[in-house]
């Protein structure tokens, strides 16, 4: 059985039940234009929003990973993050934060500095070869993605001998790695969007139950995505029903914390499925 608690400051954080992560991007560039914050107001406005409709989690970017962005330094990074993060500490110190970065030097500044609780790092330790012992010195909870190369070239990284099996192998090398320097709290992400087709995505999708097998909480980010706006024929802007059925899908096949722009919307997702589960035999 999936092990259903992470450590966040030395408290248990229960994943029985399926927790949203709600999305604060402290950025210009990310591709989904409305969850842009970039002043004090803007950056609580959308604090107390993901809070107050249900949202356990705060994930903070301070870099587009979209394809046509340009890749900021840990220090551009690091500039971005000192005018956000005091004023959520401030306002919010309750809130549990997540740091959505690559970069080493950045999580050991929003760890030690700023009191951020996980590590989010979309290149499973790829991009920065410190990450994996930073993350092990700290002790803090790790979101292992799935992604080939950079933001910038994963869109032409998208061969696999046999898609499902290949990331298998990719998590299990990644799990392994992570075990011997004594990191505890893994948190597997497929990667939705990053080094694979649109049929990729879904294929994934639908194999969603199949990561079980790894025994670790799992997490799903399909919030407004291409593989929606793309199938649908749609923007990100008019994306919200589409990730709306996509996250109903993956919580019904094992997810155990939703990565979303629409906090209110993801939690009743989340409501629904469960009562659900109460009815059935």
């Amino acid at each position: 059985m999936t092990r259903k608690t992470i450590n966040i400051k030395g408290q248990l954080l229960d994943l029985s039940y399926p927790l949203v992560m709600g999305i604060l991007n402290v950025t210009p560039d990310s591709f989904y234009s409305g969850s842009r914050k970039e002043t004090e107001e803007d950056i609580i406005t959308r604090v107390r929003e993901i809070l107050n409709q249900g949202g356990t989690i705060i994930d903070i970017g301070a870099q587009s990973t979209r394809p046509t962005s340009t890749l900021l330094t840990a220090d551009e990074e690091i500039e971005r993050l000192k005018f956000a993060l005091p004023i959520i500490n401030r306002e919010f110190p309750d809130a549990i934060l997540s740091i959505d970065t690559f970069y080493s030097r950045v999580v050991r500044f929003c760890v030690e500095e700023h009191g951020v609780a996980i590590i989010n790092d979309i290149s499973g330790g790829e991009l920065d070869k410190d990450m994996f012992k930073t993350v092990a010195e700290l002790n803090v909870p790790y979101i292992l993605m799935h992604m080939r190369g950079t933001p910038q070239t994963m869109k032409d990284l998208t061969d696999y001998d046999n898609l499902i099996q290949d990331i298998f192998y990719y998590f299990s090398q990644k799990i392994a790695e992570l075990r011997l320097l004594g990191v505890n709290d893994i948190i597997l992400d497929p990667g939705f969007g990053f080094s694979k087709t649109l049929d990729q995505n879904y294929e994934l999708m639908a194999s969603l139950r199949g990561f079980s097998i790894f025994d670790m909480p799992l997490l799903v980010g399909v919030s407004r995505k291409r593989m929606i706006a793309n199938l649908l024929g749609t923007t990100p802007a008019e994306s919200l029903n589409g990730t709306t059925v996509l996250n109903t899908f993956a919580i019904e096949n094992g997810a155990n914390i939703l990565r979303v722009h629409d906090v209110r919307e993801a939690v009743e997702a989340v409501k629904i499925v469960k009562k659900l589960e109460d009815y059935k035999f």
